[in-house]
């Protein structure tokens, strides 16, 4: 899946996933930084918060982000497919400065939104300009492919992850969220043995990549994210490998990033 193609006179809102456990209550420094990329003060969020098992998600969000300055925060408590289609709401996606997608589980994201009105309203939001971005499960669902599932270590193994469509906006991440804190190396890497053209982008909790229009990635946050290059990969065993077994990947190229490092997707060039 392509992301939604951009009008000649627009430009491409960011897209932002965040690694989870983002800081709500201090400086806030990741949301402040979202609100300020989609408008300061003058921007209109709206909040998906269909991953969540927990009820008040959505208006948890509402207060956080008219607490930051946003001029309005709508949360659409969509909890069915149904729901995704209703027009009144989709009007409020069309009309947003940024999309907000919350954590809970990423299957509940793609089996209730996948291929609906609002899904379509979601990426062609973005390709109008409005800010896309997501924490946890809301950031793994952002790029065309999503791991839905997998085992943590450090070490790739085949049949240690679980791959299915996400919403598309960018055909060059896979995206893992609470990375370090969780040991996700070894599944991000063995997603990328089945798709080496992404780039690899494992977020750690309270830490975000800002993807601008021009194809720059902007790490804000306390922690770091690792960025699994495999453009140049000259070998993997994935086809010939047993299920439960090591994978074998040569000339992999791995960056890590903390606040203020950038990553050039055109040029594949990491600066700290």
């Amino acid at each position: 899946m392509s992301p939604a193609k951009v009008h000649p006179d627009k430009k491409r809102g960011h897209i932002v996933p965040i690694g989870g456990a983002e800081d709500k209550e201090g400086d806030s420094d990741i949301l402040r930084k979202f609100l300020e990329v989609s408008g300061g003060k003058k921007a209109r969020v709206v909040i998906i918060p269909t991953a969540s098992s927990l009820d008040d998600t959505g208006r948890r969000y509402e207060k956080i982000f008219k607490k930051l300055g946003a001029q309005e925060a709508r949360a659409l408590p969509i909890t069915n497919r149904t729901e995704a289609g209703k027009e009144e709401w989709l009007a409020y996606v069309d009309e947003a400065d940024a999309i907000f997608i919350t954590g809970g589980n990423q299957l509940r994201l793609s089996t209730i939104l996948g291929g609906t009105p609002m899904a379509k309203a979601i990426r062609r939001a973005n390709a109008s300009g409005a800010t896309v971005g997501g924490t946890s499960a809301g950031a793994a669902i952002l790029s065309e492919h999503m791991i839905a599932h997998g085992a943590e270590g450090t070490t790739p193994k085949a049949g240690m992850v679980t791959l299915s469509p996400g919403f598309g906006l960018t055909n060059r991440f896979i995206i893992d969220q609470h990375f370090r804190q969780r040991d996700r190396l070894g599944r991000l890497l063995t997603a990328l043995a089945y798709n080496p053209f992404a780039v690899g982008l494992g977020l750690d909790e309270d830490t975000a990549a800002f993807l601008d229009g021009t194809g720059t990635l902007t790490v804000v946050g306390k922690g770091a994210i690792t960025l699994v290059d495999v453009a140049e990969l000259e070998h993997s065993s994935l086809a010939e490998t047993q299920e439960g077994k090591p994978v074998s990947l040569t000339n992999v190229r791995l960056h890590v990033l903390v606040q203020g490092g950038t990553y050039n997707l055109e040029t594949r060039k990491a600066s700290a």
